[in-house]
């Protein structure tokens, strides 16, 4: 197949990166006199651990959907196959004669080392490859210690990083796309889409999109970075940006956000730039460590005395524990996809150290449930949280539920919003429903062990354990470090 001036068709293989903005992997087509042939391949089998979640799939139909959308205006469509990357590739290209295949390279390792392999395969047939790094802020090979090696304390890392970036400059979104004389078959893009019924207050909180993510970030510069700092720790505001979903899918690049951020608000946007660091600082530490995702990055914590109690891991699943700011989080996770990050600091800590139920757990179900999954952010973040990972909390450090609620959402707010059933407790009680007289209770419309559940574990007694069990480990040990 060739395009109306005979020239073979150019293939721009997307995965996350699903926007037309910011993206290298457009630079060449968008100034080309050729066919290019846009490309999603349906491949859960790339190097993946696991195939995607529930609400990660939801969320990638939905974003495919809108970047078809934004194709077909430029004259253009999205071309999508299912099966494994490399046949998928090669079958197009030998239907298409392309002769050029651009895309975005990973940084997971294990996906990585696929994409390897599929550039050397398809340069020795003489395809050329033009691979991008476009969705972290710097490449893990080349942002290393002094020795060499990698970083595992995120302060230097930080610094370092600061010190080094400067945004790239803006690649502007191509114009138009010149279509093949024939557009090769694939699968209608409303069969990745889901529409189960367990989907709808999801759908009803998110529009994923490239279109959708410039206004959320303009918002959010105008009416909340100001106050980010306070804010972001208090999940009874709107204090976040809530654009994690949408750079997990690439609807906008990472540089794009922070030069939108600094050229607007420069030192005002120091600590927000500061979370995005951190995101890099994750991806790095699954670069050096592939086994991030299953296995403790501090190897002494492979011999934790962890309780894999399917009993207590459900009741945190479904929001029942008894700690009202802990069951507000995990409810808000089931019914939106999406949960503050200090409430994931306290509901990761309740189930780690108050439970003693592993850390995997916890980072499955966040894998299956958020609409921002993303298995070095996850993987990374529960690792934290367990005091297992790099420059990670202290083992010592349990978050006590009641005391985090009482500081964060003073006023019940959030719980109120999440666990309706407490609503009518005074701001003095709903972080502690269980110290309500009868009568308050019964004022209240709240029945303990009926409306609501008792708490499931005493927290003083479950931090005493969790102390416990790390001393028997040596916690703390400066020999833990790999």
């Amino acid at each position: 197949m060739t395009d109306r001036a005979g020239k073979p068709p150019r293939i721009v293989w997307l995965r996350r990166d699903l926007r037309l903005s910011d993206n290298p992997a457009w630079s060449a087509a968008a100034g080309d006199s050729r066919a290019t042939i846009p490309l999603f391949i349906d491949d859960d089998g790339m190097g993946a651990a696991r195939a995607l979640g529930g609400a990660s799939r939801w969320w990638r139909g939905e974003s495919l959907a809108a970047f078809d959308r934004s194709l077909r205006a430029l004259g253009s469509r999205l071309v999508i196959r299912r099966g494994a990357a490399t046949d998928m590739l090669d079958a197009l290209i030998a239907e298409t004669g392309a002769d050029t295949l651009s895309f975005t390279l990973s940084r997971d390792p294990t996906i990585a080392a696929e994409e390897a392999q599929i550039v050397a395969a398809l340069q020795a047939r003489g395809v050329t490859v033009e691979t991008h790094d476009a969705n972290y802020l710097h490449d893990p090979a080349q942002l290393r210690t002094g020795s060499g090696g990698a970083f595992k304390v995120f302060t230097p890392f930080w610094n370092r990083l600061h010190g080094l970036y400067t945004p790239p400059a803006l690649i502007p979104a191509p114009k138009k796309l010149i279509a093949p004389q024939a557009w090769p078959k694939g699968l209608a893009v409303e069969e990745l889409r889901v529409t189960d019924a367990w989907i709808a207050p999801i759908a009803k909180a998110w529009t994923p999109g490239e279109e959708s993510v410039r206004a959320r970030l303009k918002k959010f510069s105008q009416a909340t970075l100001e106050e980010y700092s306070a804010a972001r720790d208090r999940p009874d505001l709107d204090g976040t940006s809530r654009l994690s979903p949408h750079l997990a899918w690439g609807e906008i690049s990472v540089h794009a956000i922070w030069r939108y951020l600094q050229d607007k608000h420069a030192a005002k946007a120091l600590p927000f730039l500061r979370q995005l660091g951190w995101r890099d600082f994750n991806m790095h530490l699954l670069a050096d460590f592939p086994e991030l995702g299953w296995k403790p990055w501090q190897g002494k914590f492979a011999t934790f005395p962890a309780k894999d109690d399917r009993k207590l891991l459900r009741a945190w699943q479904r929001g029942r524990t008894g700690y009202p700011i802990v069951d507000a989080g995990l409810r808000q996770l089931w019914q939106t996809g999406w949960m503050h990050n200090r409430v994931r600091m306290i509901v990761g800590s309740f189930l780690v150290k108050d439970l003693l139920v592993p850390w995997q757990r916890g980072e499955e179900w966040f894998w299956d449930t958020l609409v921002d999954a993303d298995l070095s952010q996850n993987a990374g973040n529960w690792q934290w949280v367990a005091g297992c990972g790099a420059d990670a909390a202290p083992f010592f450090r349990v978050f006590n539920p009641i005391l985090q609620g009482e500081k964060f959402d003073p006023d019940g707010t959030y719980v109120r919003a999440w666990v309706p059933e407490l609503g009518r407790l005074p701001a003095k009680l709903i972080h502690r429903p269980w110290l309500a007289s009868s009568d308050e209770l019964r004022a209240a419309d709240v029945t303990l062990g009926t409306t609501y559940p008792h708490p499931i574990v005493d927290h003083a007694a479950a931090r005493n354990a969790a102390l416990a069990a790390y001393k028997r480990i040596g916690a703390g040990n400066d020999a833990l470090r790999p």
